[in-house]
């Protein structure tokens, strides 16, 4: 079915997006409010002043989109593919992602700090300027983030790669990690870790 190349002030609030596809779509002020659905597919599509809150997606697939002062407000993806997402200016208050693939997404400048991320796949992800202060990245995949200007003041890290972590670039004083995570971030610190000496 061919869809329309721009989607305008369109109500779908509480529909259920199961099964749809779009690709290079331009979707502008559509309200997805409450929506829910497994599997649909958006492929290089915009989302410009969306609202997504309170929406469910299970399996669904936002690859190559970009979301503009879009709102997430208590939006979950539970094993989504958003591989090259970028976001700027949304709002991510209660966003919740269980399991999928956001690598490559652009995350740069975003507020995290009350999301959660638990077992995400997000590879070369671009956290950049993000604020995640007391937010929770848990089991999640950030081999090769960027980092720059992170702040994880507080944030719940365990389970999660932090291999990428320069502390000298990003802010993580009261970060919660593992013991492992632990001995990650103090050979970035440049510490010789040792097992301890038997005497």
């Amino acid at each position: 079915m061919a869809d329309p190349q721009q989607l305008q002030n369109a109500d779908w609030e509480g529909e259920d997006l199961t099964g749809r596809v779009y690709e290079a779509t331009t979707f502008i002020g559509v309200d997805l409010t409450d929506t829910t659905g497994r599997g649909a597919a958006f492929t290089e599509c915009t989302f410009r002043d969306c609202r997504f809150n309170g929406s469910t997606h299970v399996s669904a697939a936002f690859s190559n989109c970009a979301f503009e002062r879009c709102s997430f407000f208590d939006t979950t993806f539970t094993a989504c593919k958003l591989v090259g997402a970028r976001f700027a200016r949304c709002h991510f208050d209660l966003l919740k992602v269980d399991g999928g693939d956001w690598s490559f997404a652009s995350l740069k400048q975003a507020d995290l700090k009350t999301a959660t991320f638990r077992d995400v796949r997000m590879r070369e992800v671009d956290l950049a300027g993000a604020r995640c202060d007391g937010g929770r990245l848990l089991g999640c995949d950030l081999s090769g983030a960027w980092v720059r200007g992170l702040s994880l003041a507080g944030t719940d890290l365990r389970g999660s790669d932090v291999s990428a972590l320069d502390p000298g670039e990003a802010e993580i004083r009261g970060a919660i990690v593992d013991p492992d995570q632990a001995v990650t971030i103090a050979v970035a610190l440049g510490l010789d870790v040792r097992a301890e000496e038997t005497y």
